[in-house]
């Protein structure tokens, strides 16, 4: 495979960034309106923070939260079992040359926030945060 001129950073291109933001959009949509054939996952709230493509922009990985943070683990289960719907009703949204395969995995990022708001609220933390910066004298 022939490598991109324009890209060879360490993170995603910025059509990987662009391809992901459209179809994070889109599926988004679909889960919020409840196109999908199935009641169980009809009845979820979920939301979509980020997708992230692969290079080829053949995957497209989604990370989940389910309203409130429960069931995640059904959340997971019901988007896998409707892949292939959820594939099919964004392809016909999108303008790619081919439909990435799905794959979902838990958004962990708000537990990442709630854990970094713990740690700054800290009594030591705020101290150090708020002393003045030393300058050594010569």
């Amino acid at each position: 495979m022939a490598k991109n001129k324009f890209h060879d950073g360490p993170g995603p291109s910025q059509r990987q960034l662009r391809v992901g933001e459209t179809i994070r959009r889109a599926l988004s949509e679909v889960l919020a309106r409840g196109d999908v054939h199935d009641p169980d996952l009809n009845r979820m709230s979920i939301t979509v923070g980020e997708v992230r493509t692969s290079p080829d922009l053949k995957i497209a990985t989604a990370y989940v939260l389910p309203l409130g943070g429960e069931g995640q683990d059904e959340v997971l289960q019901l988007l896998a079992r409707n892949k292939g719907e959820l594939r099919r009703m964004l392809s016909r949204k999108l303008t790619l040359k081919f439909a990435p395969d799905l794959r979902f995995r838990l958004d962990e990022t708000f537990d990442q926030m709630d854990q970094t708001r713990r740690m700054l609220s800290e009594e030591r933390v705020r101290r150090d945060a708020d002393a003045p910066d030393e300058v050594p004298e010569e």
